[in-house]
């Protein structure tokens, strides 16, 4: 089934910005990219950092920011990712996106793209598609848009570049 939304969260588009490839990440989603309006804050947050996600705004491809408006998201938030309530924003994009995607019925078909591992499995356990960097550049390399050595490379300096990623031991993880 194809997916009514992609929602990358604030790492896996770091990730790509890191190595200035935030256009494979576009060009993977094909219109289909979706962010809620923490994730967005986020990444603008973080484009002090990374200038480049000072564009993913600007070029609209991940849509307008989605406000989530329901009493849950503190719930999930605070007692499933561990964000405190010294710290408001803590795990605040990753809560948002699960609520969105399993009580929101337009979006209940949508993929979600994290590297938190704890997020990854509360999201599976409630029956979201979840993928990672890693999996992702797997479709890439599927695609044809980059070759296994390449997307390995990229990788590499994601990694190198202190970005939260599984790396593949190899190329030939990717293909």
């Amino acid at each position: 089934m194809a997916a009514r939304g992609i929602f990358p969260d604030t790492t896996v588009l770091c990730n790509f910005a890191a190595v200035h490839r935030l256009d494979l990440l576009r060009d993977f989603l094909r219109g289909r990219g979706r962010w809620t309006s923490a994730v967005a804050f986020e990444v603008a947050r973080s484009s002090h950092w990374l200038p480049d996600l000072g564009g993913i705004e600007e070029g609209g491809w991940l849509d307008d920011p989605i406000d989530v408006e329901d009493d849950r998201v503190e719930l999930v938030r605070r007692h499933h990712f561990g964000g405190s309530a010294s710290k408001p924003l803590q795990h605040l994009g990753e809560a948002e996106t699960c609520i969105l995607i399993t009580e929101h019925e337009q979006y209940r078909d949508s993929w979600w793209i994290s590297e938190d591992a704890d997020a990854v499995e509360y999201a599976q356990g409630r029956g979201i598609t979840t993928y990672r960097t890693i999996d992702i550049m797997r479709m890439i390399v599927a695609d044809g848009d980059l070759t296994a050595q390449a997307a390995f490379a990229l990788m590499t300096d994601m990694y190198h570049s202190n970005r939260e990623l599984e790396l593949p031991s190899s190329p030939t993880d990717l293909e």
